[in-house]
Formats: structure tokens, C-alpha cells, sequence
């Protein structure tokens, strides 16, 4: 029967041995069996088990823990963590042992002391450097069970990594004030990394409303109920030794915005309309200001009535008002978010309103003597009722208080003479009109003016005189006037007259065009004769004009040219292959000489540049080439003379290829080359050759040497029989110059000679008129094979040899004797 039903249920009837198996049972239940002996007689009682038995299966050690892995790892301690075996064994598991092994050990140790069941923990107190493996028992009440697989070996040192952040929101944020919000991201980094929250630059600190989380991988901002002061720029910086990485965000809590800035202003009122004006909120609601909502109503009633809601700017025209009315105005401001409080006026009655004169302009001083000086102004607006008086106000330009100039009353005139004035002392005016509203605003002051008597002209400048002449032109110079005539000099007015002519032209058209006492008169015609005149002026007009005492003839004056070199010719110049070359030099001489540009007593290349200023001269060219050295001469000629300077330029580029080729001495596994330097080194010494070949049947070159000084080399190692090709090239320091290539292939053979004279000559037959001669070989062939024997022939008692003809073979027939 079941532990909690008192019903037994029969399992066998007819069991004869003393052990029976039952089927059906129910694991996880626990049950009680009882048993009773059968004979013929009948059934005997039973006998029952003491204690209830609890069906499973039978209990062994744990499975092997899963899923060991190293966690975290320093210098002195190792984190581990696993999983639980998949099996129990049939029991609770009652603890894990956790060994590790010194790596060139052969034991394991257990590092666990006491019984643990949490499936992570830390080794600590490790030495630096050392490696260890590890593994995880689990034990229940059979027994310790297998280990776990080993983790590989661990080295204890500090793990380094640099932060990292990987972010749920983006740079901008917008929230409605109320709602929450919250920044989330994810992180990592060894060791590790400190998170910290700033708004603006400031740390955030947590409250009832904002909430900071942050676990080892995940971090959170969260701000309840958010308000407008939550706007700002949000930032996170997760930093360890390594480094740091930071994310921002600009969250914008955005509301309606807060109500317009009063008072409410009436710029304008009338009869029947007004003009107000106020001020922007000072919130917006974190959106721009869409327009403002503008309404009206009689200050002794409770309707509201539209005047407009689309207009953007603070200031507004209000209509269709009745005169006497008394009225209040109303302003609300809108944004994306929604409508502000109002902002309400005090109450304003609709009629003409009359004001104080306007300013008047800037007032002119005129007449001005050593104690006195006339104040002009022009009448203002009179602010709708008529000006009965004008107050005009003096002072010291340096000082800060006005004091009026008269105590009397000045009207209706718009001019008043302004009295004791203290002479040298320099003063500004302004003035002030009134009606019986009152006193308008002053005018601007007046420009500021000494107290002195009326300035005189000057008297005529000083020494005249004609200083330099070209073909067109003359330089004139002289001295201030002795007398100015109470007031600064503004200039000088010059004025030329041809010889013979009664007009005088003038040079220069204003004084203040020459602040100076000299002056370049132009335009003249070489070979005519002018006479010249100068007039001084001040604020009083012209002085007298003071001549030139001679006339001067318009010519050139001469002086011989004259170079002052720059650097960059005054000695030889180097320049690398592809810069710029730059020659230049400051010319002088009158008139200006005629510059010419030379190389090698030739004309320069058309690549160079030349330009030709008033006072020098420029070669420049680019890209240079070896072709652009040379020498060049740069001649300056005017009719006083001429003066040429030379400069050597050394272009600095590779060499040019070596001269004379030649190859000797051919073996049939060697042949010695030789050659010459180059016609030109490129203007840097050779350092070396390169040298080499290439198999005419191949399409690519193999070098043999690239570092020989020498002009000769032995090339080995040929294969006999084999035609080859030869080049070489020089090299300096700006790089390798072109190859020279053998002209025709040279074949790897050794050297052929003449073979030996063939040996025992004799007749073997004789006709009247024909012999047959047979011969052997000779001793040698000369180092190639023999391609036939020449029988010649000689009549007895002559010296002259005759040829017969060349045979292949080692006999012949001699006819024709």
C-alpha cells in the first residue's frame, strides 16, 4: 500500500520462493509491503515492513560538474564558476571539492577547505606568474564523483582590457515633463571599469526621482517624473587604467512654455487702436516659441474677445477700440507642447496721448570765437503739442556734467550764441526741446570745438625742389609752412605748367591726397620742360603757391645698373631632379635696365618661368630635369652700361648609362664584361654597378652583381651552349641610371682554334690524269668538330699551291692532272 492510503493492494498470489519482484510501483512514492505464508490449512498472518520505502533508483556518486570556466583572473587569485553535473547520483549534492595542479606538478591539491555548494569561487593568495589547471568534484551522501574536465592552463596576471560601451540610446533624447526616462547601456573592461554620470559637467547624485544602476555588464540611468531642470547633456564615462570611453546624450524635457514677460508695454495709444509690446518667456518649454495668442476685453466686463493668435513677434496692433473705453489686454505664448499662462496688462484707456518733443539731430557750430560759438539745429517733432522753449547745454569734452548755456528762454529761433567760453578749452553742444508736457530728449552732442578765434590760411611751403625725373615723371620735395594759420595743415595741392603754356594743371585733385611733403608728379611727356608750384591747406583754404625755381626737362636720369644677388646665386647651386630651381637678384639703375636671361650663351628653356618686377627679376623652373643644369648669366643693360653675373646649376639625378660595353674572354661557363663610367655621373659620385643577363630565350633579366665599384666583372656560371645577353647600369645616391645592353648574344662556348695537319698522306692509286689520295685524322680538331679537309695540288718545280675542293670524308680522287 501507499505511506498514505490504509488500503493494501495484492502483488502475487503464488510465490514459492522466499524473494518476489514487484511491478508498477511509482517512483518518487513511498510505500509499506507485507507478507504472509499459504499452506493447505489457509493463510497465515502478516508480517509488515517497519518503515516506509521510498521507490528510486539506486543511489551512486554525482556525474562530473559541467561547464567549468575561468571568470576573472589577477596577478594573485583565480575566479571559476560551473554548472551542476546532470546526474546526482540520486542524492543532493552535499558539496563540491575544487583541486588545481602547479603546472610542472604532478599531483592535484585541494583548494577548498570546508563544504561549499556555491558553484563559484575564488582562489586567492596565488603567486605571480605561476600556472595552474583546474577541476571540480561534486559529492553527495554516496561519495566524491568524478572530476570535471580541466580548464586550460591559467597564468596569474593582471588581465587588461580596455573599456568598452555599447549604448541603448541615442545622442538626443526628448521626454515630456511628468514622463520618465532612462539611459541603459552595456560595458566592459578589465580591470573592472568605474561608471559614473555627469549632467553638464556635473556629477549626478541619486535621489526620490533619479535612480543610478549599475552591475558588473549593465549600467541604468532612470529619472522619475521628469522636470524641465532634467534638460541638459547627460554623459557616462567608463574608465579603468587603461583608458576610458564616454557616451552623451542632450535630453530636452520639454513642457509648455512658461507665461510672456511683463508688464505689458503700450508703445501706442489712441482712440481707437493701440500698440503693445512684452517680452518672451523666460522658458520656452525646450521647443521655439510657435506664436503667441493675443486677446481683449472692456476692463468692466468679463468677455474675452480674439484679437489674433498668429502672430510671432512681441509687439502687437490692437484694433476696433471705442474711444473712452477703458481695456485690458491678454498674451499667451505657445509652443509645440501647448499654450502658456497668460500674461495680463493693466487697464489702459483708448484716446490721443500727447508727448514731449522728440530730440533734435546733431546741432552745427558755426562762428566760433576765443570766448563764443553759434549752436543750429533743426526744429523736432513737437509730440502733438506745440514747443515752447529750447534749452541748449554746454561742456568740457572731458568732462561728464552738461550745464546750460542761458537761463532765458529760447524761442522761437533754432540758433543761439553760446557765451563765455574759456579760450584753448574744447567744448560739445546739445539741445532740448519743450512743450507743456515737458522736456524731450537731448540731441546727439555736436562735434566736439576749441574756443579760439577764426583760423588764417597758411603761408606757402618752404623750398621747393625738383629731387628725381624719369621720362615721365618728377619727384618733388619741400618743408611745412613757417605758418599754419591757427589750424592743422590737411595737405598740399601740386599744379605743373608746360613751358610756354599760361595754365596751370593741377597734379593732385585734393590736399588730403598729399599729407606729405612730397609728391610724385606723372603723366608728363619726355623731352618737355615744366615748371612746378605747391600750395599748403587748413580748414581756412590755400596759401599761396611757392615755385620750383627752375624748370625741369622730363628725361631719364641715368645711372648705371647695378645687381645685388640673392642667395640662390651667389654660389653654385644644387638642385635634386623634379624641385624647383630658383634663380633671383634685386636690379637697380635709371632708367630701369633691360633683363635678360641666359644659359650656356643660349637662350633658356621655354619651361622657365622669368618674370621682371620694378626693382628685380625671378628665374624660376619646375620639375628640373639633368638637361636644366648649366650655366646661367643673368644681364641687366641700360643706356649708362651693363653688368652680367653667371651661376652654375648642378641638377642632381641619376647617371647616365655606362659607355662602351664589351664582353671577352667568352668560356663555355664564363665570359668577362667591361665598360666605361658614364658621360655624366648625374652630379653625384658613381657607388656602384649593376650588372645583369638574361637567356635570350627568356623574357626576364637576372642580376649578377648589384654592388660593384669596379668597371669589370667575370660572369660565371653560364650554361655551355646557351646564347645570353648582357646590361649594366650605374647607380648614386639619387638612384639608377639607364642600362647599356650588349648588342648582339654572345654564345657560352670556348674559344675555337685551327685544327692540326691531317697525318699519313698517301696515294693509293694513280692514273694519267687522276690520283687517289687517302689521309687520317689529325691529333686535334681545335675544340670543334671538323667539317671537311681542302686538297690542294702543286706541279712539280712551282712554288703555287692549287685548291681542289673540299671533301668530307678522309679520301679523295684528284682529277684533272
Amino acid at each position: 500500500r501507499e505511506s498514505d492510503h490504509r488500503a493494501w493492494t495484492p502483488v502475487t498470489y503464488t510465490v514459492t520462493r522466499q524473494n518476489a519482484t514487484i511491478q508498477g510501483l511509482i517512483q518518487g512514492k513511498a510505500y509499506f509491503f507485507r507478507i504472509a505464508a499459504e499452506n493447505i490449512i489457509g493463510m497465515g498472518p502478516f508480517t509488515e515492513t517497519t518503515k516506509e520505502i521510498l521507490i528510486r533508483d539506486p543511489i551512486t556518486v554525482p556525474d562530473r560538474p559541467e561547464d567549468l570556466e575561468v571568470k576573472a583572473v589577477t596577478k594573485n587569485s583565480v575566479t571559476l564558476t560551473w554548472n551542476p553535473p546532470k546526474y546526482n547520483g540520486g542524492s543532493d549534492i552535499t558539496m563540491y571539492v575544487l583541486e588545481s595542479r602547479l603546472i610542472g606538478k604532478d599531483k592535484f591539491h585541494k583548494v577548498t577547505k570546508e563544504k561549499m555548494l556555491d558553484r563559484k569561487f575564488t582562489v586567492e593568495g596565488l603567486k605571480e606568474g605561476d600556472t595552474y589547471e583546474y577541476r571540480v568534484s561534486a559529492c553527495n551522501i554516496v561519495g566524491q564523483g568524478k572530476p570535471s574536465f580541466c580548464t586550460k592552463p591559467i597564468t596569474c596576471k593582471d588581465e587588461i582590457a580596455p573599456p568598452t560601451l555599447d549604448l541603448d540610446f541615442r545622442d538626443k533624447l526628448i521626454v515630456r515633463v511628468g514622463e520618465a526616462f532612462s539611459l541603459t547601456g552595456r560595458y566592459s573592461g578589465k580591470p573592472a571599469p568605474k561608471v559614473t554620470w555627469l549632467k553638464d559637467d556635473i556629477v549626478v547624485k541619486e535621489d526620490d526621482r533619479i535612480k543610478i544602476k549599475t552591475t558588473p555588464t549593465t549600467l541604468c540611468l532612470g529619472v522619475l517624473k521628469s522636470v524641465r531642470e532634467d534638460t541638459g547633456k547627460y554623459c557616462v564615462t567608463v574608465e579603468n587604467s587603461t583608458g576610458s570611453r564616454k557616451g552623451y546624450c542632450q535630453v530636452n524635457v520639454v513642457d509648455r512654455p512658461s507665461p510672456p514677460v511683463g508688464p505689458v508695454i503700450f508703445d501706442e495709444v489712441f482712440k481707437d487702436h493701440m500698440v503693445v509690446s512684452w517680452k518672451p518667456p523666460l522658458d520656452d518649454g525646450g521647443s521655439e516659441i510657435t506664436n503667441y495668442i493675443i486677446e481683449k476685453k472692456d476692463a468692466h466686463k468679463d468677455l474675452w474677445m480674439p484679437v489674433t493668435s498668429a502672430t510671432v513677434k512681441t509687439t502687437c496692433k490692437i484694433p476696433k477700440l471705442l474711444e473712452g473705453k477703458e481695456y485690458q489686454i491678454r498674451i499667451y505664448a505657445e509652443n509645440l507642447y501647448g499654450i502658456s499662462d497668460p500674461l495680463i496688462s493693466d487697464e489702459m484707456k483708448a484716446k490721443d496721448r500727447f508727448r514731449v518733443p522728440d530730440a533734435p539731430e546733431q546741432p552745427i557750430i558755426k562762428d566760433v570765437t576765443k570766448d563764443s560759438a553759434v549752436v543750429v539745429w533743426n526744429k523736432p517733432y513737437d509730440g502733438g503739442k506745440p514747443i515752447t522753449n529750447y534749452i541748449v547745454e554746454k561742456k568740457e569734452t572731458m568732462a561728464t556734467r552738461w550745464v546750460k548755456a542761458t537761463k532765458d528762454p529760447i524761442f522761437p529761433g533754432t540758433k543761439f550764441k553760446v557765451p563765455d567760453l574759456l579760450e584753448g578749452c574744447q567744448y560739445e553742444f546739445r539741445v532740448s526741446a519743450e512743450n507743456e508736457i515737458g522736456v524731450g530728449d537731448p540731441s546727439p552732442p555736436s562735434k566736439p570745438i576749441f574756443a579760439r578765434d577764426p583760423i588764417a590760411k597758411p603761408s606757402p611751403p618752404v623750398n621747393p625742389e625738383a629731387v628725381d625725373k624719369t621720362r615721365s615723371s618728377v619727384d618733388l620735395s619741400w618743408q611745412p609752412p613757417r605758418h599754419d594759420g591757427n589750424s592743422k595743415i590737411i595737405g598740399y595741392l601740386i599744379e605743373y605748367q608746360k613751358v610756354g603754356d599760361e595754365e596751370w594743371k593741377q597734379a593732385n585733385l585734393t590736399a588730403d591726397s598729399c599729407p606729405e611733403t612730397n609728391y610724385k608728379v606723372t603723366g608728363l611727356t619726355e623731352g618737355l620742360t615744366y615748371k612746378f608750384r605747391v600750395k599748403a591747406v587748413n580748414a581756412a583754404g590755400e596759401s599761396d603757391p611757392a615755385h620750383v625755381p627752375d624748370p625741369v626737362e622730363v628725361k631719364d636720369r641715368l645711372e648705371p645698373p647695378e645687381l645685388i644677388l640673392d642667395a640662390n646665386m651667389a654660389r653654385e647651386q644644387h638642385v635634386k631632379a623634379g624641385d624647383t630651381l630658383r634663380l633671383s637678384a634685386v636690379i637697380k639703375g635709371v632708367p630701369f635696365p633691360k633683363v635678360t636671361w641666359k644659359k650656356e650663351d643660349h637662350e633658356v628653356s621655354p619651361k622657365a618661368d622669368i618674370e621682371v618686377t620694378g626693382v628685380g627679376s625671378k628665374l624660376e623652373i619646375r620639375n628640373t630635369v639633368h638637361e636644366d643644369g648649366g650655366m646661367y648669366s643673368l644681364t641687366v643693360e641700360n643706356p649708362a652700361g651693363s653688368k652680367t653675373v653667371s651661376v652654375k646649376v648642378v641638377v642632381l639625378d641619376k647617371p647616365g648609362p655606362p659607355r662602351n660595353l664589351n664582353i671577352s674572354d667568352v668560356r663555355s661557363d664564363s665570359c668577362y664584361i667591361t665598360w666605361m663610367e658614364p658621360e655624366d655621373d648625374g652630379g653625384s659620385v658613381i657607388t656602384n654597378y649593376v650588372v645583369e643577363r638574361k637567356d635570350v630565350a627568356s623574357a626576364q633579366w637576372v642580376a649578377i652583381s648589384s654592388s660593384s665599384k669596379k668597371r669589370s666583372h667575370m660572369a660565371k656560371y653560364l650554361m655551355e651552349g646557351t646564347q645570353y645577353l648582357f646590361r649594366v647600369a650605374a647607380e648614386n645616391q639619387y638612384g639608377r641610371g639607364p642600362y647599356v645592353e650588349t648588342l648582339k648574344p654572345i654564345k657560352a662556348i670556348d674559344p675555337l682554334h685551327p685544327p692540326g695537319p691531317p697525318k699519313n698522306l698517301h696515294h693509293v692509286d694513280v692514273d694519267k690524269t687522276e690520283v687517289s689520295l687517302v689521309w687520317n685524322r689529325p691529333d686535334r680538331d681545335g675544340g670543334a668538330e671538323i667539317t671537311g679537309y681542302l686538297v690542294e695540288y702543286q706541279e712539280d718545280g712551282t712554288d703555287e699551291w692549287t685548291k681542289f675542293q673540299t671533301v668530307p670524308m678522309l679520301d679523295c680522287v684528284v682529277t684533272g692532272l
